[in-house]
């Protein structure tokens, strides 16, 4: 339980330190429009990190009760949703597909690293 109060606690603070950024971003630094992007990228930040510890939490509760098959198919059923709201999350921070990485990286020319439309 204290694993998922933990990735409870890492999602809010992750909100909250996201959107004190936003803000000071758009009032301050950047300009609205660029402190959104930002925004967006360090919310699901936030939310991925979050996500994992909830995953490691079921996992830990499944296995520290007696396993049986409807534990491990619920079990399977919510690693299964928070894997692909994962996936989810990371196209929309880095802005391509995972496997686009390694093909845009080789040929990028120094600067900033834009990410590649999906």
């Amino acid at each position: 339980m204290g694993i998922e109060v933990a990735g409870v606690g890492i999602i809010l603070v992750g909100a909250i330190a996201a959107t004190l950024v936003f803000v000071y971003g758009g009032l301050v630094t950047v300009g609205w429009p660029a402190a959104y992007h930002r925004y967006r990228a360090n919310l699901g930040r936030g939310i991925l990190l979050g996500l994992e510890l909830l995953v490691a939490a079921d996992i830990i509760g499944t296995v520290a009760v007696t396993p049986s098959v409807e534990n491990l198919l619920i079990l399977g059923l919510i690693i299964l949703i928070r894997t692909f709201l994962s996936f989810s999350l990371e196209v929309e921070i880095e802005g391509r597909w995972p496997w686009r990485r390694a093909s845009t990286e080789g040929h990028e020319s120094g600067g900033e690293r834009r990410p590649e439309r999906l």
